[in-house]
């Protein structure tokens, strides 16, 4: 359990950027942080995590073994990414071995692009959050804190990353994440705290059909070019609320502001768009029933 009370943050005599935070995130849930850039997220995730202390209050629970992904991880360094692993794990109380092999475990996983032994200076942003993510998981994480985890990953990874985070969290641990998106707090979530101008707000449960939401309709078939396309993890896609899959292809029911983005992954992994409908409308749903809708 995480539990911050009366938490307040500044810098010397600047603005507060966080002001009278009262936060709970309990063992066992996947909870959200929304809001948009600047509103004080990630200054909350450096607190929960005690790499900043708060100017007033106090973190009053915290499990003892934290993982943490922050928002950007560049290392320019030439170690590979298998050695700065092992090296992490060590530090972290993992024999050589041990830490070697869960590092190797990690990032086959997570398919890091060009191997465990690619040099971290070399990896793209994307795969850099990889690497990031799998140090944050060499040792089992009773609170895992992710500050916009999905930035940068391809799609595969989406669904790797949200494998993960329903595992630490069915383990009994504590999983934080931030995002500026609802499409994705409201599919992942279990609890959604909202940050806004350093005030951080509960949002209450969600009306199961009082809201009607602008959806696209998308009929993807195999590639003409011959090749099998790769079938993806469609419900781990952003704004995908609806899959039906037959003997052609697949249909796919996505928010109107998510079409654009599935379409270029599909084309990426040799789909073909066949046709794509945009006239009908979903209702505003549970947090859980973006991931398991079924189109019928």
């Amino acid at each position: 359990m995480l539990r911050l009370q009366s938490v307040s943050k500044r810098y010397g005599r600047g603005d507060w950027i966080l002001r009278d935070v009262d936060v709970e995130a309990p063992a066992g849930e996947i909870v959200a942080f929304a809001g948009g850039n600047g509103s004080g997220k990630s200054t909350l995730l450096r607190i929960a995590v005690g790499l900043s202390r708060p100017t007033r209050g106090t973190v009053a629970a915290r499990p003892p073994v934290v993982g943490y992904v922050p928002d950007r991880f560049s290392p320019n360094e030439r170690m590979s990414a298998a050695a700065y692993l092992t090296h992490m794990g060590r530090v972290r109380g993992l024999t050589t071995s041990a830490a070697s092999a869960r590092a190797g475990q990690l990032l086959d996983r997570l398919a890091l692009v060009g191997g465990k032994h690619a040099p971290l200076r070399s990896l793209s942003k994307g795969n850099a959050q990889k690497v990031a993510l799998a140090q944050a998981l060499l040792v089992e994480p009773g609170l895992l804190v992710l500050d916009e985890p999905w930035s940068g990953l391809d799609a595969d990874a989406h669904g790797v990353l949200a494998e993960i985070m329903t595992e630490v969290a069915s383990s009994g641990s504590t999983v934080v994440f931030t995002d500026h998106r609802e499409s994705v707090t409201r599919a992942r979530a279990t609890r959604t705290y909202t940050v806004s101008r350093g005030r951080v707000c509960l949002e209450g449960p969600e009306p199961q059909a009082t809201e009607q939401r602008p959806v696209s309709d998308v009929v993807l078939a195999a590639g003409r070019d011959g090749r099998v396309p790769q079938d993806l993890a469609w419900k781990q896609l952003d704004g995908v609320t609806a899959v039906r899959r037959d003997a052609t292809g697949v249909r796919l029911r996505v928010g109107r502001e998510s079409t654009d983005a599935l379409l270029f992954t599909a084309l990426q992994h040799g789909w073909s768009v066949e046709t794509v409908t945009g006239t009908t409308t979903d209702h505003h749903r549970t947090p859980n029933s973006a991931t398991n809708g079924d189109m019928r």
